[in-house]
């Protein structure tokens, strides 16, 4: 087990959360317009995955040329200014416009300025609402699964391959500026986490299906997906580094085919 049972619970349980509480915004959006004048990207949805692909390499390459020059200043305020953008549209799904964008500066102040596990994982549970905000009714099951397909491929390859992934790890953690769910235990030695993308292109995907089937196809999915991370968590070893979203896409798949059964 990679971590104790306690602290595996835990992370499975903050994943889970993370995934209800986008949902819930996702629904609450409906046909909503976004807030501050941002609009949603027009695109075909059979070819929609295509976009958001060219845009997770280009940002994925960005990230790395910072790595291998050490600009942790220059990570820092990406990361502050992508993290306001998203968080801004999650609470946009409560809130007045301006009034999330206000709440949403406060918290992420606090996270970059007084760091703590609290403010920092608070933020976590709502940022990545955004995403699928944005995306979600531009795709359609068929475009969110090539999606998920390509990144648990490029998951795989970035961890156990080039391991570049690993090093990108490693570089936000000690910058203090972590995307994904962070519990520490051990006295602070040690830190379960869960990254950013494992949390978010879940939540994507069961966005898209809570947009074309139900609510209830969607909680079915989200808690097969957690069943799956689950799972690995308990058989992963210790002081070894897994591509989480091969296993966590399994699950989306095998939870959104037992919603069509059961519903």
């Amino acid at each position: 087990m990679k971590h104790n049972m306690k602290i595996t619970i835990v992370l499975v349980l903050m994943f889970i959360a993370t995934q209800l509480i986008g949902l819930t915004i996702v629904d609450t959006y409906g046909d909503k317009e976004l807030p501050l004048g941002i609009e949603r990207p027009e695109v075909q949805e059979n070819i929609s995955y295509l976009p958001l692909i060219f845009a997770i390499l280009i940002a994925t390459g960005l990230a790395l040329i910072l790595v291998k020059f050490g600009a942790m200043k220059l990570w820092k305020a990406w990361f502050f200014v992508a993290s306001l953008y998203l968080l801004t549209l999650s609470l946009g799904g409560f809130f007045e416009a301006n009034i999330a964008f206000i709440i949403a500066t406060g918290f992420i102040l606090l996270r970059t300025f007084r760091l703590s596990i609290i403010s920092h994982n608070i933020v976590e549970l709502f940022v990545y609402a955004g995403i699928p905000v944005i995306f979600a009714s531009v795709l359609n099951i068929l475009s969110a699964s090539i999606l998920l397909i390509f990144i648990s491929i490029y998951d795989a390859i970035a961890v156990w391959k080039t391991k570049h992934m690993i090093a990108l790890a490693k570089f936000t953690t000690q910058s203090k500026v972590f995307a994904g769910l962070m519990i520490p235990y051990d006295k602070g030695r040690k830190a379960a986490i869960l990254g950013g993308g494992d949390i978010g292109f879940p939540l994507l995907f069961s966005s898209v299906i809570l947009l074309n089937n139900s609510f209830q196809h969607a909680i079915i999915t989200t808690i097969v997906t957690a069943i799956a991370l689950l799972l690995l968590l308990t058989f992963s070893k210790k002081n070894k580094f897994y591509p989480a979203m091969p296993f966590i896409s399994a699950g989306c798949f095998i939870g959104y085919f037992l919603s069509l059964l059961i519903i």
